[in-house]
Protein backbone atom coordinates (compact mmCIF):
# COMPACT_ATOMS: atom_id res chain seq x y z
CA UNK A 1 0.00 0.00 0.00
CA UNK A 2 1.83 2.89 -1.48
CA UNK A 3 1.22 6.40 1.19
CA UNK A 4 3.52 9.50 1.25
CA UNK A 5 3.83 12.16 -0.94
CA UNK A 6 5.05 12.79 -4.31
CA UNK A 7 8.64 11.92 -5.16
CA UNK A 8 8.24 10.58 -1.33
CA UNK A 9 7.30 7.18 -1.17
CA UNK A 10 6.93 5.10 1.88
CA UNK A 11 5.24 1.54 1.59
CA UNK A 12 3.23 0.00 3.94
CA UNK A 13 4.00 -4.28 3.72
CA UNK A 14 -0.11 -5.74 3.78
CA UNK A 15 -1.55 -8.75 3.48
CA UNK A 16 -4.87 -8.24 1.09
CA UNK A 17 -6.74 -10.14 -0.50
CA UNK A 18 -5.75 -9.81 -4.35
CA UNK A 19 -8.87 -8.75 -5.81
CA UNK A 20 -9.07 -5.54 -4.11
CA UNK A 21 -7.31 -1.86 -5.25
CA UNK A 22 -3.60 -1.43 -4.61
CA UNK A 23 -4.80 1.25 -1.67
CA UNK A 24 -7.93 -0.47 -0.79
CA UNK A 25 -8.85 -2.11 2.38
CA UNK A 26 -5.65 -4.75 4.05
CA UNK A 27 -6.40 -7.30 6.36
CA UNK A 28 -3.49 -6.47 8.62
CA UNK A 29 -0.20 -4.48 8.03
CA UNK A 30 3.14 -6.35 8.87
CA UNK A 31 5.48 -3.46 7.88
CA UNK A 32 7.19 -1.05 6.16
CA UNK A 33 9.00 0.27 3.21
CA UNK A 34 10.79 3.67 2.53
CA UNK A 35 12.91 3.35 -0.44
CA UNK A 36 14.27 6.79 -0.34
CA UNK A 37 16.47 7.07 2.82
CA UNK A 38 19.90 6.08 2.54
CA UNK A 39 20.31 3.11 2.59
CA UNK A 40 16.92 2.17 2.32
CA UNK A 41 14.57 1.44 5.50
CA UNK A 42 12.52 -1.94 6.07
CA UNK A 43 10.61 -2.72 8.85
CA UNK A 44 9.10 -6.24 8.92
CA UNK A 45 7.21 -8.09 11.73
CA UNK A 46 8.45 -11.68 10.44
CA UNK A 47 6.64 -13.72 12.99
CA UNK A 48 3.33 -12.62 11.32
CA UNK A 49 4.56 -12.84 7.70
CA UNK A 50 5.56 -16.67 8.59
CA UNK A 51 2.58 -17.06 9.85
CA UNK A 52 0.98 -15.51 6.80
CA UNK A 53 3.42 -17.48 4.28
CA UNK A 54 2.28 -20.83 6.10
CA UNK A 55 -1.46 -20.50 6.07
CA UNK A 56 -0.79 -19.79 2.05
CA UNK A 57 -0.64 -16.02 1.37
CA UNK A 58 1.25 -15.43 -1.79
CA UNK A 59 3.38 -12.07 -1.72
CA UNK A 60 3.92 -9.88 -4.78
CA UNK A 61 7.34 -10.02 -6.48
CA UNK A 62 7.97 -6.34 -4.52
CA UNK A 63 7.39 -8.03 -1.47
CA UNK A 64 9.09 -11.28 -1.98
CA UNK A 65 12.11 -8.96 -2.92
CA UNK A 66 11.74 -7.39 0.20
CA UNK A 67 11.68 -10.41 2.46
CA UNK A 68 14.50 -11.99 0.59
CA UNK A 69 16.53 -8.87 1.11
CA UNK A 70 14.97 -8.98 5.15
CA UNK A 71 15.72 -13.38 5.36
CA UNK A 72 11.96 -14.18 6.31
CA UNK A 73 11.43 -15.64 2.50
CA UNK A 74 14.74 -17.78 3.03
CA UNK A 75 13.77 -19.14 6.38
CA UNK A 76 10.11 -19.87 4.93
CA UNK A 77 11.51 -21.70 2.24
CA UNK A 78 14.64 -23.27 4.41
CA UNK A 79 17.51 -21.77 2.44
CA UNK A 80 20.68 -20.28 3.68
CA UNK A 81 20.04 -16.83 5.65
CA UNK A 82 21.16 -13.52 2.99
CA UNK A 83 24.36 -11.23 4.75
CA UNK A 84 22.93 -8.59 6.75
CA UNK A 85 21.14 -5.78 5.58
CA UNK A 86 23.16 -2.37 6.03
CA UNK A 87 21.48 -0.41 8.43
CA UNK A 88 21.62 3.55 8.91
CA UNK A 89 24.47 5.21 10.89
CA UNK A 90 23.05 6.41 14.19
CA UNK A 91 21.98 10.35 14.20
CA UNK A 92 23.98 12.37 16.57
CA UNK A 93 22.53 13.47 19.70
CA UNK A 94 21.21 17.13 19.19
CA UNK A 95 21.44 17.81 23.10
CA UNK A 96 24.71 16.49 23.24
CA UNK A 97 26.07 18.90 20.02
CA UNK A 98 24.36 21.43 21.52
CA UNK A 99 25.75 21.47 24.94
CA UNK A 100 29.37 20.46 23.11
CA UNK A 101 29.29 23.81 21.22
CA UNK A 102 28.02 25.85 24.20
CA UNK A 103 31.32 24.83 26.01
CA UNK A 104 33.13 25.82 23.59
CA UNK A 105 31.75 29.07 22.96
CA UNK A 106 32.68 29.87 26.83
CA UNK A 107 35.87 28.37 26.65
CA UNK A 108 37.34 30.64 24.13
CA UNK A 109 40.01 32.94 25.25
CA UNK A 110 39.54 35.67 22.70
CA UNK A 111 37.44 38.12 25.71
CA UNK A 112 34.09 37.41 24.03
CA UNK A 113 32.81 36.05 27.30
CA UNK A 114 29.88 33.91 25.81
CA UNK A 115 28.26 37.20 23.86
CA UNK A 116 26.11 36.98 21.00
CA UNK A 117 28.09 36.70 17.61
CA UNK A 118 25.44 39.01 15.96
CA UNK A 119 25.82 42.55 16.79
CA UNK A 120 22.95 44.05 18.44
CA UNK A 121 20.60 46.59 16.40
CA UNK A 122 21.59 50.49 17.11
CA UNK A 123 19.55 52.08 19.99
CA UNK A 124 19.81 55.20 18.60
CA UNK A 125 17.58 55.01 15.89
CA UNK A 126 14.53 53.78 18.04
CA UNK A 127 15.13 56.89 20.42
CA UNK A 128 13.66 59.86 18.21
CA UNK A 129 10.60 57.95 17.54
CA UNK A 130 10.30 57.13 20.75
CA UNK A 131 10.69 61.07 22.05
CA UNK A 132 8.51 62.38 19.35
CA UNK A 133 5.33 60.30 19.93
CA UNK A 134 5.23 61.67 23.75
CA UNK A 135 5.49 65.42 22.81
CA UNK A 136 2.68 65.29 20.34
CA UNK A 137 0.35 63.88 22.86
CA UNK A 138 1.90 66.53 25.14
CA UNK A 139 1.06 69.78 23.25
CA UNK A 140 -2.15 70.71 24.32
CA UNK A 141 -5.58 71.65 22.35
CA UNK A 142 -5.87 75.21 21.83
CA UNK A 143 -8.79 76.53 23.85
CA UNK A 144 -11.88 77.84 22.00
CA UNK A 145 -12.19 81.69 21.54
CA UNK A 146 -14.89 83.14 23.86
CA UNK A 147 -17.00 84.14 20.65
CA UNK A 148 -17.58 80.45 20.01
CA UNK A 149 -15.19 79.94 16.94
CA UNK A 150 -12.93 77.20 17.00
CA UNK A 151 -9.31 77.67 17.57
CA UNK A 152 -7.55 77.52 13.99
CA UNK A 153 -6.37 73.64 13.23
CA UNK A 154 -3.39 72.71 13.20
CA UNK A 155 -0.58 72.93 10.19
CA UNK A 156 -2.40 69.94 8.16
CA UNK A 157 0.09 67.96 5.57
CA UNK A 158 0.54 69.54 1.87
CA UNK A 159 -1.63 67.97 -0.37
CA UNK A 160 -0.17 65.20 -2.84
CA UNK A 161 -0.27 65.46 -6.56
CA UNK A 162 -3.01 63.11 -8.24
CA UNK A 163 -1.42 60.32 -9.66
CA UNK A 164 -2.42 57.82 -11.94
CA UNK A 165 -5.79 57.67 -12.82
CA UNK A 166 -6.68 60.39 -11.33
CA UNK A 167 -3.98 62.74 -12.98
CA UNK A 168 -6.01 61.62 -16.33
CA UNK A 169 -9.04 62.49 -15.46
CA UNK A 170 -8.42 66.18 -13.86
Amino acid sequence: MRIGKMREPHYRIVVADARTKRDGRAIEAVGEYHPKDEPSTIKVDSERVQYWLGVGAQPTESVAAILRVTGDWQRFKGLPAPEPMRTAAPRPDRRAAFAEAAREGLSTGDGSGGEATTPRKRAAKAAPRAEAAPRAEAAPAAPADAGGEAAPAPEAAPPTEPSGRQAQEA
